[in-house]
């Protein structure tokens, strides 16, 4: 299959979809959060985000606005990688399909030249076999 070469949006977006799709950025993302609820509350700092957690929350929702699109850009450059490796498959398939009745055919050919000659040669031993009964 013909690869192409992967542009800088398409290495990015690839790049973030594994990041964020692994169990070490879940793991860190959690810590953090807890530690930033933590700070907030129990007052180990100055609280600079109180309850509701208004900052937390802005900060989450720029990192979902931007994670989502280029995870669907990387999933759809991931679509059209699949959908021509299906493609370039069938044609494959297609083509040994072809081949294989070719081959039957030729089988097919070569059984029928087979049983003539066999036929032949029971007739000729049948009438070999009548002249030898008829010599005795």
């Amino acid at each position: 299959m013909h690869t192409q070469e992967k542009n800088l949006g398409a290495k990015v977006s690839d790049a973030v979809a594994a990041t964020v799709g692994s169990w070490p950025f879940i793991i860190i993302q959690s810590s953090l959060l807890f530690l930033w609820i933590c700070a907030n509350i129990l007052g180990w700092v100055k609280a600079w985000d109180p309850y509701p957690f208004i900052l937390l929350n802005l900060a989450l929702s720029f990192q979902a606005a931007y994670t989502a699109p280029i995870i669907m850009m990387s999933q759809n450059r991931e679509s059209q990688l699949d959908r021509a490796k299906a493609e370039k498959d069938y044609d494959v398939n297609l083509k040994a399909e072809l081949e294989i009745e070719l081959l039957h055919e030729k089988m097919d050919m070569m059984r029928e030249q087979e049983i003539k000659r066999l036929t032949v040669l029971v007739e000729e031993l049948s009438e070999a076999v009548l002249k030898l009964k008829k010599i005795e």
